[in-house]
């Protein structure tokens, strides 16, 4: 017995020594076997082929679904320089391309540019020779890779990581897909790691599931691999009719009753701006109601064949620019908007909807201003300032949706309706006909701002992306615009952010104490007191557009951004607004001086 005792001793401290560093806590947690990922195990290689960069989005610009160009990024499309801020601007190159179908295309990368790679990393790339030594890379179009685009996880996501007594040592949260991937590729150094369920995945139209296990998870992803299109082909949002039915037209003319007309091209000729406020309702019984104002149009349409050979035949008594027997070209959908495209030879007609009845927003205010006394045209740019052309007309809108223009030499007849706008909630339609030179208010116009006094508008070209304002005031044209004097109203003296909305997000307070001073040369500070930001500004447009970047100071590069609009201006108050295109969120910076 006296050999025993020192050995049990000896036991029990080496027993004591190895527990003494655990807690409690740490003691009652161990990672369930059931939900650990480990390093190369088949859902980790899913997870990771889940959160691979997807580079199909943009290759309309750089032709490789495994890498894609970071933005902003400037590209000339057949001669127009694009700058491309975010995916509406894949778009807006699909758009010029698509202009003509017997031209050369060519879409020209102006360098040096940001390139991410499938795993996140970048590289800098400052010619088509090294762009093209990295795309070789990739597979080609619509080749079976790796990367799963037909499901995405929800984030934010945590896991646990344990050490090898099973402690728990630390928990993360993965934000994004870079996170996922990253957290993915180091599994190896950690001796055990578990995600937290449930945890949610999403799919391509939207609909979402909630995960509850390891094998669960396993199985969502298996099933959903390969079970959409991936879009990886070299045509932007691959909405060319390959694969298009006339079951398809039927259902998108059921689902949106109201279309209008997006771009219409008979012999060279653009015919668009004529039908502006014209309503196209396509009827499941063949029929067409088309309704302008007081007017209405009847006729009839047809649709045979199949993919690239559907015929569209359209006749409408009246507006025999739209009959004839077309080729469907294509058929785009996005949230909130379908357009259908029509080709004949060189001629194009594309339909547009929101797909609801009345454009899904409150017109109550433009109504209640628009059809209440005279209005007179104060500001209009059209790549310069065209005021003067205007200066003596009188407008009257009435409620049954006619307008007039009125003169000396007399009345002209118009329309007006609303509508969604394209870049803003609420649009107004105008058209006055072909006369000079209120054929050029022919447009479906964004409404920046609506009071009893001034109505403010604005529209984005299809073709070259420039921008046109319109302003409506009470009292006639007195030779200025108000918002030319922005710059100078700026410069004179102190301005603090009295608000900053960043769409229904109140984000005031990150400013408070914060005084602006902005220079004639086109600095601005940002100082209140211990902390001085630094950054730049732009008037442009006519007053009516200013650029702020403060680079990458807090919080200022929440205002960065190179194209506010300018919603108001006084001597003592400036309200500037962005909208995200796309249906994005809208952003509201009201300065005020000191």
């Amino acid at each position: 017995m006296k050999t025993l005792k020192p050995i049990l001793l000896i036991l029990l401290g080496i027993f004591l020594s190895t527990t003494s560093c655990r807690t409690e806590d740490d003691l009652s947690i161990d990672p369930p076997v059931e939900e650990t990922i480990e390093a190369n195990s088949p859902i980790a290689v899913l997870m990771s082929n889940v959160a691979t960069n997807d580079g199909s989005n943009d290759n309309i610009i750089d032709n490789a679904s495994c890498l894609s160009v970071e933005l902003p990024v400037t590209v000339t499309v057949n001669g127009i320089e694009l700058v491309i801020n975010d995916d509406d601007g894949y778009e807006d190159i699909e758009d010029i391309i698509d202009l003509f179908d017997d031209d050369v295309d060519s879409v020209v990368i102006s360098y040096p540019i940001t390139v991410i790679l499938s795993d996140f990393s970048t590289v800098v790339v400052n010619s088509d020779s090294e762009l093209a030594a990295l795309t070789a890379n990739c597979l080609g179009e619509n080749e079976d890779d790796d990367d799963i685009e037909c499901i995405d996880f929800q984030y934010p996501i945590t896991a646990s990581i344990f050490d090898e007594n099973n402690d728990l040592i630390n928990s993360i949260t993965i934000n994004n897909d870079n996170d996922m991937y990253d957290f993915i590729d180091d599994l190896d150094e950690y001796a055990a790691v578990t995600i937290s369920f449930p945890l949610t995945v999403i799919y391509p139209d939207g609909m979402t599931q909630t995960i509850n296990t390891i094998q669960e998870l396993t199985l969502a992803i298996e099933t959903a691999d390969n079970s959409c299109d991936e879009d990886d082909d070299n045509d932007f949002d691959d909405d060319d009719c390959d694969n298009c039915t006339t079951s398809d037209l039927d259902t998108v003319f059921a689902d949106c009753s109201e279309w209008t007309v997006d771009k219409l091209e008979r012999n060279d000729d653009d015919l668009e701006d004529n039908y502006v406020g014209y309503v196209f309702e396509f009827n499941n019984d063949g029929t067409i109601l088309v309704t302008q104002g007081i007017n209405t149009f009847n006729g009839t349409w047809d649709a045979s064949g199949s993919g690239n050979n559907i015929s569209v035949i359209i006749n409408v008594t009246g507006l025999p620019d739209f009959n004839d027997t077309w080729n469907l070209h294509e058929i785009e959908q996005e949230p909130g908007e379908v357009k259908v495209d029509l080709r004949l030879g060189d001629d194009r007609l594309r339909f547009e909807s929101d797909c609801s009845s009345d454009g899904g927003v409150d017109d109550s205010a433009l109504v209640t201003a628009l059809t209440n006394g005279d209005w007179y045209i104060t500001y209009f740019f059209d790549d310069t300032d065209e005021t003067t052309d205007f200066i003596d007309y009188v407008f009257n809108f009435a409620s049954d949706n006619t307008a007039t223009a009125t003169d000396m030499s007399g009345t002209t007849n118009g329309s007006w309706s609303t509508t969604s706008g394209d870049n803003t909630p609420l649009g107004l339609n105008l058209n006055f006909g072909t006369s000079i030179p209120l054929d050029e208010l022919a447009d479906d116009w964004d409404v920046l701002e609506v009071t009893n006094d001034i109505i403010r508008l604005k529209d984005i070209s299809g073709g070259d992306g420039s921008e046109d304002f319109l302003t409506f005031e009470r009292t006639p044209f007195d030779g200025g615009n108000g918002n030319d004097d922005l710059s100078s109203i700026l410069v004179d003296g102190l301005w603090f952010v009295a608000s900053y909305m960043e769409d229904a997000d109140d984000q005031t307070a990150n400013y408070a104490g914060y005084e602006l001073d902005f220079n004639m040369d086109g600095s601005v500070s940002a100082s209140n007191g211990s902390t001085t930001n630094n950054g730049t500004w732009t008037v442009f447009s006519g007053g009516n557009q200013m650029t702020l970047n403060f680079g990458t100071d807090l919080p200022f590069e929440e205002f960065n951004d190179d194209d506010w609009d300018v919603i108001s201006v006084s001597s003592t108050e400036v309200v500037i607004q962005d909208v995200s295109g796309g249906g994005g969120g809208t952003d509201t910076l009201t300065l005020q001086k000191l």
